[in-house]
């Protein structure tokens, strides 16, 4: 599904990514680690073609990037969202699909159910029509899940979908991307390693280089922030 050969990235002289060999299979569901600055979300900007490699060859279905952003469902970290924006929740869920919508933002029948069972499904329907801005951030980054879903995507980039939440409501939108495992691939940043690593194939550790990891292969040092070669247990 995603390949990504020698890829290198930098700004200038300064290397970001470096020499990055990474594949990921269809219903894939990979947790992406790494300290702040390791280029987590700069390997999602690239995956999604939003940034060029400076070297090597980034591949989704065997076709570029750029080409396949149609299938790609993109979830920021809330807090890189403009909440003054004035939108709905159901307005906000419904806005990748703007080229199918009537005059005065009217969108077709077919549309507005598929949002609506999304926003049901992630606990939202009450709040179809409450403004994007006013919700908590549990709250709002359930709608942008939806949000990203709404184009049925193939693949699904979540950047730190839970930072910033509380715990119930971090349980909450991890079932739902569990739900999704098989069905959509997903590549998902985050700093909750205890709790993915029973539901994910590998773990990606973004440290300038990227190393691959299955769950078994993790020290339990990561969980806490500190990065380092992996510790292997003796079950390994």
């Amino acid at each position: 599904m995603i390949e990504l050969k020698n890829v290198n990235f930098g700004f200038d002289e300064e290397l970001i990514l470096e020499n990055v060999n990474i594949s990921i299979n269809k219903g894939d569901l990979i947790g992406i680690i790494g300290p702040n600055g390791g280029g987590k979300t700069t390997l999602l900007k690239l995956i999604m073609g939003f940034l060029k490699p400076r070297s090597g060859k980034i591949l989704l279905l065997k076709k570029e990037p750029e080409e396949m952003r149609h299938h790609i469902g993109y979830v920021p970290q809330n807090s890189r969202y403009d909440h003054d924006f004035p939108i709905t929740v159901l307005e906000l869920v419904l806005s990748p699909m703007a080229k199918e919508s009537k005059w005065f933002g009217r969108y077709p029948a077919h549309l507005k159910e598929k949002a609506c069972s999304l926003l049901e499904a992630l606990g939202l329907i009450d709040f179809q029509n409450r403004c994007f801005g006013d919700l908590s951030g549990g709250l709002a980054q359930r709608a942008l899940i939806a949000r990203s879903l709404i184009d049925d995507p193939e693949i699904l980039l979540l950047d730190e979908p839970t930072s910033n939440i509380d715990q119930k409501t971090r349980e909450g939108i991890y079932e739902y991307i569990y739900s999704l495992k098989g069905e959509k691939t997903i590549l998902m940043v985050t700093h909750d390693l205890n709790t993915i690593i029973e539901n994910v194939e590998k773990i990606f550790c973004v440290e300038k280089e990227v190393s691959c990891l299955l769950p078994k292969q993790v020290c339990e040092h990561f969980a806490l922030g500190l990065y380092h070669t992996p510790l292997r247990g003796s079950h390994d």
